[in-house]
């Protein structure tokens, strides 16, 4: 089964706070959601590996550390996800962006890919699925499927706020992948919404309704 990641780092928490007040307007929700979008990035890349390089600095050669030739892609979830990919290439400036775009059938009720944008060498990329909420799982899951189908095999989904029922979507869907959340709330409404949440993400990042 795959690993939940709560962050519980303070700078997010006390920005995620922010986030969720109903009070905080479009201009300052897409400021914080990047800001914590870059936080979470130190953890989600934590596990990279290092190689010893050498580097001339004004003084002498220092015998210090990289990381190790590992390409990464960021792929955000249309529509939401994508405000969280600026806060995240400020730290991976050379990752690449793919989009990953999805409806739910109204009759089977199951995502439905509309629009699918890669980089060309995708399957040999480290990948993060963005997202700022993750509530029934469905989205996140079908948008793993499809990556997976493109030979895409090193993923982790990073996630705002997740509820309990995502998770285990995601878990048994993909018991590979690993998931990173700031905040894990109580339960989805009636209406899919997490509970208590931050309302809906795509909403409040880009002023519609």
């Amino acid at each position: 089964m795959s690993a939940v990641h709560v962050l519980e780092h303070p700078l997010i928490q006390h920005k995620l706070a922010l986030i969720r007040d109903e009070n905080t307007g479009s201009k300052d929700f897409r400021e914080l959601v990047e800001e914590v979008a870059m936080l979470m990035a130190y953890e989600v890349t934590r596990d990279f590996p290092l190689q010893e390089v050498e580097v001339k600095t004004p003084v002498s050669i220092a015998k210090t550390k990289m990381i190790s030739g590992r390409k990464v892609g960021l792929v955000p979830i249309l529509r939401a996800g994508l405000g969280m990919v600026d806060g995240m290439l400020r730290l991976i400036p050379a990752a690449k962006v793919g989009h990953v775009g999805l409806y739910r059938d109204p009759e089977t009720l199951k995502p439905v890919e509309y629009y699918c944008k890669l980089p060309s060498d995708v399957s040999e990329r480290d990948l993060i699925v963005i997202d700022p909420m993750l509530a029934t799982g469905g989205s996140a899951a079908a948008a793993i499927s499809f990556l997976k189908e493109r030979r895409v095999r090193n993923i982790k989904l990073m996630c705002l706020i997740a509820a309990p029922e995502g998770i285990k979507a995601v878990q048994e869907s993909h018991p590979d992948v690993d998931i990173f959340v700031a905040a894990v709330d109580e339960c989805l409404n009636d209406h899919g919404y997490i509970v208590p949440g931050l309302g809906d993400a795509g909403d409040r990042l880009f002023g519609t309704k």
